[in-house]
């Protein structure tokens, strides 16, 4: 494979491919790098590659002609190349798309600087755009870099070991599982007993169990595409039981008013029953109602009792199954105390608000939380809103749900629990 690498920093490259298995593989003839200097192909005394942009703003933009002579230069010679441009707007350079990468005998890499390129050899005279993640570098040469050496491990004979690529991170689209080497007590670290048993076959199974759950826990999005048996999607199945401990509340006391007193707020039938369905169909533990007003609370068990034991139950039997998740509690002390003798452990507590009071947790480290195996306990205000002594007892806050098109956020608590446990658990359950 040949790479054709156009830059104004030829010298860039010139360490990182003479070391290591890419400076063996460039010597044994394996992949062809070619170092091409984009002043060479400026027409002026001064070799000039760049100029201001049109309309103003910050920095330098590459000038078009430089790099259109640098291309159709490159395209004469055959084979005919593939143009990529390393670009921060590019395809996310994925194990996917370097296998795709790889099958070419032959890529131009174009390495930005400054502001970029001139958008008109970008739009008409690129074939390709990578970004190697969402940051911004000084220049394309780290990227290209980068490209050339991811795919390099894909060509016969670079590895010396190919069964060590072929079980790579992402080749069969999973993370890989954790490694060890001497000696065998490190500190008073052990060494997993499976690994020094001289079992191969419960070696492997251990060490895919291991990579299923790293990718689980810190790659979840990575599953939906991996290569999965039917053991491996037995596993997921009981690690997503093991590891969901998930629970949510709704909290009739203490919340505020619109003036922002604090009161006991009345709980509504479909409050009842949506959000029981909401808890049955993700897989939460349980779904409790903290409301110290006994007048409600026997409104509410009379309502259960209906429908887990009376003529509803018989009626429908899938609004009994998740009814029986509803749990009546007087305050959320009584919640915490539950949660915490059942899991060993007082549970994570993220709050959740129409209004931004504080910092918010990402969904998606809230979602780590979570597949970590932590019991976590989702706290949800009736009325206008949790008071502010039950926020602040929070670990964390959930950003509120915002509009597509402004500012309006007055969802009711029923939808807003929905979509705040599908964006926690949309890749685990």
């Amino acid at each position: 494979m040949t790479f054709e690498v156009v830059t104004i920093f030829p010298e860039y490259f010139e360490s990182p491919l003479k070391v290591g298995l890419l400076g063996k593989a460039i010597e044994r003839g394996l992949i062809k790098v070619r170092l091409h200097n984009l002043r060479d192909f400026a027409t002026d005394k001064h070799h000039t590659v760049d100029d201001k942009p049109f309309g103003g703003g910050e920095g330098m933009l590459f000038k078009p002609e430089p790099l259109f002579r640098a291309l159709e230069t490159l395209k004469k010679q055959p084979p005919k190349p593939r143009i990529v441009y390393l670009s921060p707007q590019g395809r996310l350079l994925t194990h996917e798309v370097a296998r795709e990468l790889a099958s070419c005998e032959r890529l131009v890499l174009l390495c930005g600087r400054y502001e970029g390129i001139d958008e008109r050899i970008r739009e008409h005279f690129v074939d390709d755009e990578i970004s190697i993640g969402d940051y911004v570098l000084f220049g394309g040469e780290a990227a290209a870099l980068v490209l050339i050496e991811v795919l390099s491990r894909l060509i016969p004979g670079v590895v010396g070991c190919e069964d060590s690529v072929a079980k790579d991170s992402f080749a069969d689209g999973l993370l890989k599982h954790p490694q060890y080497t001497r000696p065998r007590n490190f500190l008073g670290y052990e060494v997993p007993e499976v690994l020094l048993s001289g079992n191969h076959a419960e070696i492997e199974r251990w060490r895919r169990r291991k990579s299923l759950e790293v990718t689980f826990e810190r790659r979840p999005e990575l599953l939906k595409k991996a290569r999965l048996t039917e053991e491996d999607r037995a596993y997921l199945k009981h690690l997503k039981r093991e590891r969901l401990r998930l629970y949510l509340a709704l909290v009739h006391y203490p919340v505020v008013n619109k003036e922002g007193r604090k009161i006991a707020s009345s709980f509504t039938n479909l409050d009842l029953h949506d959000l029981a369905r909401v808890a049955r169909t993700y897989g939460l533990k349980a779904y409790y109602l903290v409301q110290p007003l006994s007048d409600q609370r026997a409104i509410m068990e009379e309502l259960l009792a209906f429908w887990l034991s009376g003529p509803g139950a018989r009626h429908n039997p899938d609004r009994a199954e998740a009814l029986k998740l509803v749990r009546l509690r007087r305050s959320l002390e009584e919640v915490l105390q539950e949660i915490r003798e059942a899991e060993g452990q007082p549970p994570v507590m993220l709050a959740t608000d129409a209004r931004p009071l504080r910092p918010a947790l990402p969904y998606e480290e809230a979602g780590r939380i979570i597949r970590s195996g932590q019991p976590t306990l989702i706290l949800l205000g009736t009325a206008w809103g949790l008071a502010p002594e039950v926020l602040e007892r929070a670990d964390h806050f959930l950003a509120p749900i915002p509009g597509a098109l402004d500012d309006y956020n007055h969802l009711s608590v029923r939808s807003a629990a929905s979509i705040i446990v599908d964006r926690l658990l949309r890749e685990v359950v």
